[in-house]
């Protein structure tokens, strides 16, 4: 699974916020593109949302645009996905993982080289 571990998953109500954590190791992260995808019961492994190398460049899955917001901190090797309005429909395991380039556009399911080993969201309503 690499060097990516996620953290900070649980269980939440709908309406409710939950802030995400990747903690990546190697000297390389600022380098390259990182994107959070998730997969819930049930259903494929889908992207929700990329990040530049920089933190300069983001996009969205459509299902999440204004809710969840991507970010990273380089100099503490970190990627976090900050979720708020949250729904069933999002519970999943939310992955991060590591792109090939450092353009949000590498960011896609079959692309990336590294992958956390996930965190559980649960959304209760």
């Amino acid at each position: 699974q690499g060097q990516l571990v996620e953290s900070g998953g649980g269980l939440v109500q709908a309406g409710g916020s939950l802030r995400l954590s990747c903690a990546a190791s190697g000297r390389s992260f600022s380098s390259y593109a990182m994107g959070w995808f998730r997969q819930a019961p049930g259903k494929d492994r889908e992207f929700v949302a990329a990040i530049s190398w920089g933190g300069g460049g983001t996009r969205y899955a459509d299902y999440v645009k204004g809710r969840f917001t991507i970010s990273r901190d380089n100099a503490k090797n970190a990627l976090y996905l900050q979720m708020n309005s949250l729904k069933p429909d999002d519970t999943a395991v939310y992955y991060c993982a590591q792109a090939s380039g450092d353009s949000t556009l590498d960011v896609r399911l079959g692309a990336m080289d590294y992958w956390g080993k996930g965190t559980l969201v649960t959304v209760s309503s």
